[in-house]
């Protein structure tokens, strides 16, 4: 079990920013045809290269996936590093070509939503692991899943709220995106850890 919750830990997070990027990308193409003509070219080629830089992070993934946890763990600095490409790449295409607001705005309320979705996918693969692990073991569990559970709640509201205000910059934008996907990753790992304790030792 210790090695399974640490796999689901390392496969939540390369999820949630592998259902990031598909999101960023879905609607950065879907805006593509209001980009002025003077940055069609730039937009296309940015948003060829954010497509480069999800399917490099998906293949390395897969690969260190299917070689264990302890290849997992070496490539998660590396896998972080490409993860940062990416968001400066977003950056990138914002600043250069996607300046007008409503743009900026969709592709938050876009990104926020796979968020939202990983938020609730994690919590439901916790439930179900949780659910092979004996009543009397579960309190730690059950705690970590309610605290998920609210903190993604949590984060849905303030997704809602800059969403209302609908006047704010990327930058403030990405600074709650970033927010959420810290506290998912804190939430994720105390929650297979939770699970990883309660487990029976062999």
């Amino acid at each position: 079990m210790p090695e399974q919750s640490r796999m689901h830990f390392y496969l939540n997070w390369a999820k949630e920013r592998i259902d990031e990027m598909d999101a960023t990308l879905a609607s950065l193409e879907a805006k593509a045809g209001q980009v002025q003509a003077d940055s069609k070219a730039k937009a296309s080629q940015l948003v060829a290269d954010l497509q480069k830089r999800r399917e490099e992070f998906q293949a390395a993934l897969k690969k260190q996936a299917e070689a264990g946890e302890a290849a997992c763990e070496r490539a998660k600095p590396q896998l972080e590093a490409r993860w940062n490409e990416f968001e400066g790449q977003v950056k990138t295409y914002i600043d250069t070509v996607g300046k007008q607001v409503q743009q900026q705005h969709a592709t938050f309320q876009d990104v926020a939503a796979a968020q939202v979705k990983a938020w609730r996918e994690a919590a439901d693969k916790l439930g179900d692991a949780a659910a092979q692990v004996a009543a009397a073991q579960r309190a730690n569990i059950d705690a970590a899943l309610k605290q998920m559970k609210a903190d993604s709640s949590e984060a849905e509201a303030r997704f809602q709220k800059l969403k209302q205000a609908g006047s704010e910059s990327w930058t403030v934008l990405g600074a709650a995106l970033a927010e959420s996907r810290k506290a998912f990753d804190r939430a994720n790992q105390a929650a297979w850890q939770a699970l990883k304790h309660a487990a029976p030792k062999p």
